[in-house]
């Protein structure tokens, strides 16, 4: 896991060179009126960015510090930034990839993560309840995460009930 962290941040390097190609192409004052032609393809860096974070310490990425890897603004102010939306969505996005990833880790053996995405996807969904979304695309990006969260409780169940991990079944069977 951690050369293939270390070959995604080297491809970090292009995304950056390619952002400052992108900046020079539009005045700060038009960044919204075109913020359509990129939004996917920030969403998505914003992803791979908190991806390469998670499995590299299992921690959340700021978007202050997803916007220095992208090598864009995080403040609105400053010009082509990192759009709080798009930040989330990436999130969101990770949040799914993370379930895929608990499934995955016990089909390999590894017993013990699937708890682990369980916390951090649990304080995650926390998190998220806080914020005032509205009927938007980011609100059911956000519903979906319920979905995460399930999928990911019924594999730290299921390695619970089997007892193929004591952390998991000394504390995993009862918390939800």
């Amino acid at each position: 896991v951690p050369k293939k962290c270390q070959k995604a941040r080297e491809h970090f390097g292009t995304v950056r060179t390619q952002m400052e190609s992108l900046k020079t192409k539009f005045s700060t004052d038009q960044y919204y009126r075109f913020h359509e032609h990129w939004r996917f393809v920030l969403q998505r860096l914003v992803f791979l960015a908190a991806f390469v974070v998670y499995l590299e310490s299992e921690t959340l990425v700021t978007r202050e510090a997803v916007a220095e890897i992208l090598g864009i603004e995080a403040d609105r102010e400053r010009g082509f930034h990192l759009d709080i939306e798009d930040y989330l969505s990436g999130v969101l996005t990770l949040a799914s990839e993370l379930a895929r990833l608990a499934v995955n880790s016990v089909t390999a053996g590894d017993y013990s993560r699937p708890l682990r995405i369980s916390t951090f996807i649990n304080e995650l969904d926390s998190g998220f309840r806080l914020l005032n979304l509205k009927n938007d695309s980011l609100r059911k990006r956000y519903d979906g995460l319920k979905y995460d969260v399930k999928k990911i409780e019924e594999v730290v169940y299921d390695v619970s009930i089997r007892g193929l991990n004591k952390e998991a079944t000394v504390g995993g069977v009862g918390e939800k």
